[in-house]
C-alpha cells in the first residue's frame, strides 16, 4: 500500500488530502473522506459563529472516528471575522490539525502547537512555503496555477512549483491544484511531494453538499472553462465561467475598481449557486482539473481509484521503463 511521512504524520492511510472549500467542507463530505482513508477539513468560515463550527465538528465526530481538520484561511478584511474565536473552538473541540490559507499564521501557531495542534500551511509561492517552514508549520500545502481560488500573482504551474519548493523545504509537502486521480499523485511524488490535495475532484463528488446541477457542470466543462478574476486588483482568484465571471473580467480589465464588481462576487451569490444550482447566481470556483473529470462518484471511490491507479503505474508501467543506451 503507498504510503508517505505526511500518512504517518496526520495519521491517515493515503496520502490524499481534500482543502477545505468555501460552502462545501461541511461535515457529510469531511467524514466520508476521513472514512476513505484521507485527510479532509472542515472550513471554519463557511460556519457563521464559532459556536457553530463547534456544533459542525460534532455533527462530523457522529459520522466518523477517523482523523480529520479544519480549515482556517485569514483573509484581509475591514471587519474581520474573530479568528482567535474560530482558533479557539478548534482547540477546545480536540481537533489535532489545521489547514492555514491565506494571510501568514505565526500570530495562531503558539496555541495551536500547544495543544497538540499540527498546522498544514497553503502557499502559492516559493518564497511564503520558505517562510511557512521557517515560522514552524508542521508541513505546507502548495498550490499550482491551475488551482480553483486563489493561485497567487506569479502564475507558475505545478511543474515547476513543487519541485522547486521540495528542494528548498525539510516538512512534508502537499501538492495542489489540478490532481484528480492516481496519475497526478504519482507526478506529484516524482516531483518531491509526499501527497495531494484536490478540491474540485472532491467537490464533484455524491457527497459534496452541493447541487447536482454545479457538479454536472464541471463533468461537462473542459480545462478552458474558467476565468481568472481579479487579476488588475492584484488578487487573482480561479473560477468557473460563467456570465457573472465574464462580466467581472470585463469591467475590471476596462478600469474598474472592487465597487464595480462587489455586488457581482458577494458570498452570498456563491452560495445560491451552490443550494440553488442556478450555475450564474455568482462567481464559485473549479480549477483545470475539471477537465479531466468524467464522473460524479462517491467520495470512497475517488479516494479507491486514485490510490489503485497509483499503485498499479508505479508496479507497472513505471517499473517497467527501460533507459536505451
Amino acid at each position: 500500500m503507498l504510503t508517505t511521512r505526511f500518512c504517518e504524520m496526520f495519521g491517515v492511510e493515503h496520502p490524499v488530502v481534500q482543502g477545505g472549500m468555501q460552502w462545501v467542507g461541511r461535515a457529510e463530505l469531511v467524514a466520508a473522506v476521513a472514512e476513505a482513508g484521507a485527510l479532509g477539513f472542515l472550513t471554519a468560515l463557511t460556519q457563521p459563529r464559532p459556536e457553530a463550527l463547534v456544533r459542525e465538528i460534532e455533527r462530523c465526530r457522529e459520522m466518523t472516528d477517523k482523523p480529520f481538520g479544519v480549515n482556517l484561511t485569514i483573509l484581509p478584511s475591514i471587519d474581520p471575522p474573530p479568528y482567535d474565536e474560530y482558533r479557539r473552538a478548534i482547540v477546545e473541540s480536540g481537533v489535532r490539525v489545521v489547514e492555514t490559507a491565506g494571510f501568514n499564521p505565526e500570530e495562531h501557531l503558539p496555541e495551536f502547537h500547544a495543544h497538540g495542534v499540527q498546522v498544514l500551511h497553503k502557499c502559492t509561492s516559493v518564497r511564503h512555503a520558505v517562510k511557512a517552514e521557517r515560522i514552524g508549520v508542521d508541513a505546507v500545502s502548495i498550490d499550482g496555477f491551475e488551482c480553483a481560488g486563489h493561485p497567487g500573482e506569479d502564475d507558475v504551474p505545478g511543474l515547476v512549483l513543487i519541485p522547486a519548493v521540495t528542494s528548498r523545504l525539510s516538512v512534508p509537502v502537499i501538492a495542489s491544484g489540478g490532481f484528480t486521480d492516481g496519475r497526478g499523485l504519482v507526478a506529484a511524488l516524482a516531483l518531491g511531494a509526499e501527497g495531494v490535495s484536490m478540491g474540485t475532484r472532491f467537490l464533484c463528488t455524491v457527497e459534496a453538499p452541493v447541487h447536482r446541477r454545479v457538479k454536472e457542470r464541471i463533468v461537462a466543462a473542459g480545462e478552458l472553462d474558467t476565468e481568472l478574476i481579479f487579476r488588475p486588483l492584484r488578487n487573482t482568484a480561479r473560477v468557473a465561467s460563467n456570465t457573472v465571471s465574464r462580466k467581472v473580467v470585463g469591467l475590471l480589465d476596462a478600469g474598474g475598481d472592487f465597487a464595480d464588481v462587489r455586488e457581482l462576487v458577494a458570498g452570498a451569490r456563491g452560495r445560491r449557486v451552490f443550494e440553488e444550482g442556478d450555475l450564474d447566481a455568482g462567481i464559485w470556483s473549479t480549477g483545470l482539473a475539471q477537465g479531466l473529470i468524467e464522473d460524479i462518484p462517491t467520495v470512497r471511490e475517488v479516494v479507491r481509484r486514485t490510490v489503485a491507479q497509483a499503485d498499479a503505474l508505479i508496479a507497472g508501467r513505471l517499473a517497467g521503463a527501460r533507459v536505451r543506451r
